[in-house]
């Protein structure tokens, strides 16, 4: 090319290299293993003199490809792609910490890695010190002399609280710690962790990346000495991405910006519509202005993604009743579907938690996660309405 394509594109463009039957869309390598021609290429193979794909667990032509669009989209130098999300967050935790590490947290995450700080990680000797995502004095206290991460998401799940990004990367670059993202809810074409200085980004590709609901498969990308650690703890443990998930996750980077545009449109008039609801306690989305952090969105964010949250009167029974009365809107644990998702995540994503963790976590009874999805946005703000009426009875 002439000029350097823009990141967009490149994900569109990006292709392993053609067979000689010239496909136009990249074939699936369904293969446990690969052949070699002689002794020598595949001793070479094993001891990493060349690129040659060895084994699906380690590289597949699939999975170099989809890895290789969202190092475009971030704008990381490598990455390794994963069975899950999940297995991309603790792959980031356990190839680089060791017993008697120190990491800080976000004490606003996804409920399964809350339990994998404060549960499995003291049985590795590895501690965490939990703190709010607006309070910058608590980032500061929490550091020690054997701090080595800083893990975050931004935003939030389930809260959609907000964390400035530049002021995380000028805090761990000063304390010199890693910086460890998990941007799966604003997805790398709203925002870019790595631009403001992260060292690492994790997405659960299951969410908005796969995009319909379909395959599971987690991503981390990053500084390419860290993924390189990564790789080796991954390649032998053993969280590796079918080809097939990995070649559905490809195809679908080749729409993640116009979905995601129409997912944070409707998102915005759902938040908007709420905050004029009489059952509606509070709202939180990050473009709203009422959101604490929306000038700190506006300025890291191009749009407020697909997710927003919102309180209803009447507590646990109420969002019950709700969830019940949706005639559209699923009620699943997912999100990042092009169907409208509803969720209580007291009951569902944090149940693990006890109720005085939930509390301290910003997770109240009446707490309803909504995933806006590519329906007319008409008719998802129907069924909500409808449904906060029912919701009262």
């Amino acid at each position: 090319m002439s000029r350097e394509l823009d990141p967009i594109s490149k994900a569109i463009r990006i292709q392993n290299k053609k067979t000689v039957q010239k496909e136009h869309s990249t074939p699936l390598y369904l293969t446990s293993s690969f052949t070699f021609d002689d002794a020598e290429t595949m001793r070479a193979a094993f001891a990493d003199e060349n690129d040659s794909n060895i084994y699906s667990r380690f590289s597949n032509p699939n999975v170099d490809e989809f890895v290789s669009k969202m190092c475009a989209l971030e704008g990381a130098e490598d990455g390794f792609a994963t069975s899950t999300g999940m297995s991309a967050i603790f792959s980031s935790f356990f190839a680089l910490l060791k017993q008697g590490d120190h990491m800080i947290c976000c004490s606003s995450v996804f409920g399964s890695t809350f339990t994998i700080v404060t549960k499995f990680f003291p049985r590795y000797g590895i501690t965490c010190t939990l703190v709010p995502a607006d309070d910058k004095d608590a980032w500061e206290a929490a550091v020690q002399p054997n701090t080595k991460m800083v893990y975050l998401e931004t935003p939030t799940n389930p809260q959609i609280g907000i964390i400035d990004l530049e002021w995380a990367g000028q805090f761990t670059k000063k304390h010199n710690i890693l910086l460890n993202v998990d941007n799966c809810f604003a997805t790398p074409v709203i925002q870019r962790p790595i631009d403001f200085g992260a060292d690492l980004v994790i997405h659960s590709a299951t969410k908005w990346i796969d995009g319909q609901g379909r395959v599971l498969g987690g991503v981390i990308v990053g500084r390419a000495e860290l993924v390189k650690d990564i790789y080796m703890f991954c390649r032998h443990s053993g969280p590796a991405l079918a080809p097939f998930n990995a070649w559905v996750l490809s195809k679908s980077l080749e729409t993640l910006d116009v979905r995601m545009e129409r997912h944070s449109s409707n998102a915005l008039k759902i938040a908007e519509a709420l905050e004029q609801h009489p059952t509606v306690a509070w709202v939180k989305y990050p473009f709203l202005p009422s959101h604490p952090q929306y000038a700190i969105a506006k300025k890291q964010m191009k749009s407020g993604g697909g997710v927003l949250c919102f309180e209803i009167k009447g507590g646990a029974q109420a969002g019950a009743r709700f969830l019940n009365a949706l005639e559209m809107i699923s009620v699943t644990a997912n999100l990042g579907d092009s169907r409208s998702i509803a969720a209580h995540p007291s009951s569902t994503t944090h149940s693990k938690l006890t109720d005085q963790e939930r509390i301290s976590v910003g997770i109240t009874p009446g707490l309803i996660r909504i995933s806006a999805g590519l329906e007319k946005v008409d008719d998802i703000i129907a069924d909500i309405n409808q449904a906060l009426a029912a919701s009262q009875e």
